[in-house]
Formats: structure tokens, C-alpha cells, sequence
């Protein structure tokens, strides 16, 4: 489920649809949470799907640690990327504003924790745009992106939170260890797709 305050917006042809915000988000907000209604799409469900539909999965769903393809029934899934995003996944399931978000402004997001299979070309146009997205950013910017995430989660409980009740008990007992002892921080590298017999 995407954040209350957002709206969807028409861009132009080359990047279609993204979604805005409708008024200020503030920096360590909950932007999206995965619920009950998100339809999940598992490896076997994909390929018995015939090419064009495959594409529609493909085109609007992520991939999560479990291989599974996570399609939202909301506007989340128009949320764009950005080299220079304003929000992130966590390893914790959600995703947060890791700065803080102005009304009219784009939610966007940082598609190399997605689990890609394959390269994908970048329209950005942010300063320090990577221009592809690749497969193994996981293994070459998850350090840089828990940085990002360490400095905006510790305003999670100061902040307005209309997403928080929609997150499971489990997390929440994981939110309430990393921030009585922030060594168990969860490093969003938890998102990785691991292969049978892999470990984190």
C-alpha cells in the first residue's frame, strides 16, 4: 500500500505514469508497505503465464528475497526510479522517505533492490544517474543504501505514520530490537534474492 498522501500523475510517453505527493511527507516516513492485497506472482505462477502477461508482471512488480514477484493493487506500482531517490526499501519490508518530500514532488525509488534479471536503461536525468540499472547493484551499493536508510529510520517513531498499523508483528518486534540496540539493525541486503543453499 502506497502512503495516503499521494496522488498518480501522467509524465509524458517515454516515462508514462508516477506517482506525487499530495502534501509534505517528512523524512523517515513509511511511503509503501507490502499488505494482504498485494497479488503475489511465485516463479511457478510467472511461467505458466503466456509472453504479454509475463510482460505486464514484469513491467509492474519487484521481486522479493523469496523470488517472488510482488505486484501491487495500488498506484504503488507506478513509482518510478531515481538515481537520487527520495525513497528506499529497508530490510525490513518497507520502504521510507529518506529525505524529506514536498507537495507536487515525485515519489521515487531505488529499483537496484528490486532483484533485476536483467540490465535496465535509465531516463532519470538525475545528477549522477547511473544510465543502467544491473543486476549486481545489490552486491556494489547496499552498503551505501543502509547508510541512507540508517540516518532516516531513526526518525520513524517522531514522525506521523499512517502505514505503521498495516506492518506485521514480526516486524515490529524487529523494529523495537534495532532501536533498542541499533547493532541489530537490518541490513536491507535481507532483500536479496539468495538462490537455494545461499546465505545472507
Amino acid at each position: 500500500m502506497i502512503h495516503p498522501k499521494t496522488t498518480l500523475r501522467y509524465i509524458n510517453d517515454t516515462v508514462g505514469y508516477g506517482v506525487f505527493a499530495t502534501e509534505f511527507i517528512p523524512e523517515g516516513s513509511i511511503t509503501y508497505v507490502k499488505d494482504s492485497l498485494e497479488t503475489v506472482v511465485s516463479p511457478t505462477d510467472y511461467l505458466m503465464h503466456n509472453q504479454e502477461m509475463q510482460d505486464m508482471i514484469e513491467k509492474y512488480s519487484y521481486t522479493d528475497e523469496n523470488g517472488n514477484r510482488i505486484v501491487s493493487w495500488d498506484f504503488a506500482k507506478y513509482v518510478n526510479h531515481c538515481c537520487n531517490c527520495n525513497t528506499i526499501s529497508t530490510g525490513y519490508g518497507f520502504e521510507i522517505a529518506i529525505r524529506d518530500i514536498q507537495p507536487g514532488e515525485q515519489i521515487t525509488d531505488e529499483y537496484g533492490i528490486f532483484n533485476l534479471e536483467k540490465e535496465m536503461e535509465l531516463v532519470c536525468g538525475s545528477k549522477g544517474c547511473r544510465k543502467r540499472i544491473k543486476p549486481d547493484d545489490f552486491d556494489h551499493y547496499y552498503k551505501e543504501w543502509d547508510q541512507k536508510i540508517k540516518k532516516s529510520i531513526s526518525k520513524l517513531f517522531a514522525v506521523e505514520q499512517p502505514l505503521l498499523p498495516i506492518i506485521d508483528a514480526d516486524t515490529r518486534q524487529e523494529l523495537d530490537q534495532f532501536f533498542n540496540n541499533p547493532e541489530l539493525y537490518k541490513s536491507v541486503y535481507h532483500l536479496k534474492f539468495q538462490a537455494v543453499g545461499s546465505t545472507i
